[in-house]
């Protein structure tokens, strides 16, 4: 009502007689609840409830479905029972529905007297709401405004189209009379769960522990009760208005898994997914967000590194920073030993005084057991690099030499190892001449591990010979 001019702090009086099976108070109406939440996209309600059916065509209404359920989704079972139609009554009961629904229709309006606390009431017709209500009082037409006087609204009823919980009913063909369990099941919007990680990071024993939970979302505008709940850990293919994109994938300056695993998880898999199920029945309560845990490991071997790249022909006239940089596996042997559903692993660090204190945070994808992730934390503070485009000639018409110094810096009292890369290596390129021995990472990627010493700096020279 508020969108109407703010209408008064107005209260809504209505006689429920016409809609008391529709007491919003009453216990839920579902049966036996199962949910299956994707990370993403709709998740599969499945509803089993004892029906009471007549022989012959019957409407019967179910309530406390999704409010944003996706109608063509619905599919009922029931023992010799078929569908006729079905329809989705999603217009909720709300003073502002109230107010749309009653143009054209005569109300009651109770205004009090602030100083005397006596009432008047009136019969007015609802002329329209666009913007502010519109009413018609005898011979006057009047608006309803926001003026500090005390009024209150009493509707007749309730219009038949407007319900206190999204109901879907559905008209029925029973074989024969007589109760039965009915399976209703549904796609719906508005649920949905991530993973994040609390990791603990200790430098000095080069280990880190990880926790994993789930935190789970609901804002379908309905509450499941007693639920028997699946976590999936992927995203199902879903039909896309706006046609196929061949080829597109866009990929992570900086990708936090550097090798895929190859080892298989001790869980349920649904086709190509992962299950994380939830030990106990639960409430997924509407506009809530739960939290479960689902990992908890302690002392797994990592180490920090020191990770830059540089792009192709890249020259800049400031020192950049390293990114700080968390390495460790998912392996069994020696790691986290799960299949890490997608999500984000905060990091924690204990200060001088013991006290664990946020470090950074990174992204990580659905991840195979096995593999080996680097999760960048922050820019590095003391470890930095300056790199320039120290000489390029043309040799032919499709022969290129170009020379490349770094300069690495390290304000730190102890030594350090940085991992310098450069990108863009692509085709026929060779490194005819380097100061330090690069590792080849990738098709366009080499790679120097540079000795950095403590409060000193160390110089890396490149020659690359390409098409280009």
């Amino acid at each position: 009502m508020r969108r109407y001019l703010g209408i008064l702090a107005i209260v809504a009086a209505v006689p429920l007689t016409a809609h008391a099976q529709e007491d919003p108070t009453r216990p839920s109406a579902q049966g036996d609840v199962s949910v299956t939440v994707y990370n993403n996209g709709p998740s599969l309600i499945q509803d089993i409830r004892r029906l009471d059916l007549p022989r012959g065509v019957s409407r019967q209404e179910f309530p406390d479905v999704s409010a944003q359920i996706m109608p063509q989704t619905v599919s009922f079972e029931a023992a010799d029972t078929g569908i006729v139609e079905q329809n989705f009554d999603y217009d909720l009961l709300s003073p502002d529905a109230l107010m749309d629904k009653a143009v054209g229709s005569t109300i009651t309006l109770i205004r009090t007297n602030p100083a005397t606390g006596a009432e008047t009431r009136e019969r007015a017709k609802v002329l329209a709401v666009n913007g502010g209500v519109v009413v018609q009082i005898g011979e006057r037409i009047e608006i309803l405004r926001d003026d500090g006087q005390p009024v209150r609204v009493v509707f007749d009823k309730i219009p038949p189209n407007l319900r206190a919980k999204p109901t879907l009913s559905v008209t029925l063909d029973s074989a024969r009379s007589g109760a039965r369990p009915a399976t209703l099941a549904y796609l719906t919007q508005g649920l949905g769960w991530s993973a994040d990680y609390v990791s603990l990071y200790d430098e000095a024993k080069g280990t880190v522990d990880v926790q994993g939970w789930v935190t789970l979302r609901n804002s379908t505008g309905t509450t499941f009760t007693n639920a028997n709940t699946l976590l999936v850990a992927g995203t199902p293919r879903l039909a896309q208005s706006g046609g196929y994109r061949p080829g597109y994938a866009p990929q992570p300056p900086r990708p936090p898994v550097r090798s895929a695993g190859t080892e298989s998880a001790d869980r349920e898999q649904l086709g190509d997914f992962y299950i994380y199920p939830l030990k106990d029945r639960t409430t997924i309560a509407n506009a809530q967000t739960k939290q479960v845990s689902f990992l908890d490991v302690r002392s797994v071997p990592a180490r920090k590194a020191y990770e830059y790249r540089v792009g192709w022909l890249g020259s800049t006239a400031d020192p950049q920073s390293f990114s700080s940089v968390i390495k460790f596996s998912s392996s069994r042997d020696g790691g986290l030993g799960d299949a890490l559903p997608a999500g984000t692993v905060r990091f924690y660090m204990r200060d001088a005084r013991g006290d664990p204190q946020f470090i950074g945070e990174s992204a990580i994808p659905h991840t195979p057991v096995g593999s080996s992730l680097a999760l960048a934390t922050g820019d590095a503070f003391d470890v930095k690099v300056q790199y320039t485009v120290e000489k390029r000639e043309r040799l032919s018409s499709s022969k290129w030499r170009t020379t490349m110094r770094y300069v690495l810096t390290n304000a730190k009292s102890q030594p350090v190892t940085a991992d310098l890369q450069q990108t863009g290596l692509y085709g026929e390129t060779r490194i005819v001449e380097e100061s330090l021995a690069s590792t080849r990472v990738s098709a366009d990627i080499v790679e120097w591990r540079v000795p950095v010493p403590a409060n000193g700096e160390a110089v890396v020279t490149a020659t690359f010979e390409t098409k280009y």
